[in-house]
């Protein structure tokens, strides 16, 4: 079993930047794949990016390719997203998601609560 619980998300203006963290409670967060997803109103969920157990590899959404950056510390149990040139159309809930496969195939076995982040213009 995994527990995720996001943290960092607010209110940042356009061409700002922020930074969410995913904290993961039990021992196999180092065996996961870790994802991050968003939601903005009345959208559905959408793959943000994802990086490899030992954080090797990354894979980002073509929306996000260039802005924002995964990363992990697996002593820590914590992922994060740095986001940067933060667009309005950012604006959404984030969440975290241990699991595996890559990209679109990116399948998730745990969620965290979310976090909000805005962008407003």
């Amino acid at each position: 079993q995994v527990q995720l619980v996001e943290s960092g998300g607010g209110l940042v203006q356009a061409g700002g930047s922020l930074r969410v963290s995913c904290a993961a409670s039990g021992r196999t967060f180092s065996s996961y794949i870790m994802g991050w997803f968003r939601q903005a109103p009345g959208k559905e969920r959408e793959f943000v990016a994802d990086i490899s157990q030992g954080g090797a590899y990354t894979y980002y959404a073509d929306s996000v390719k260039g802005r924002f950056t995964i990363s992990r510390d697996n002593a820590k149990n914590t992922v994060y997203l740095q986001m940067n040139s933060l667009k309005p159309e950012d604006t959404a809930v984030y969440y975290c998601s241990a699991g595996s496969g890559r990209g679109n195939y990116f399948s998730p076995s745990y969620w965290g609560q979310g976090t909000q982040v805005t962008v407003s213009s």
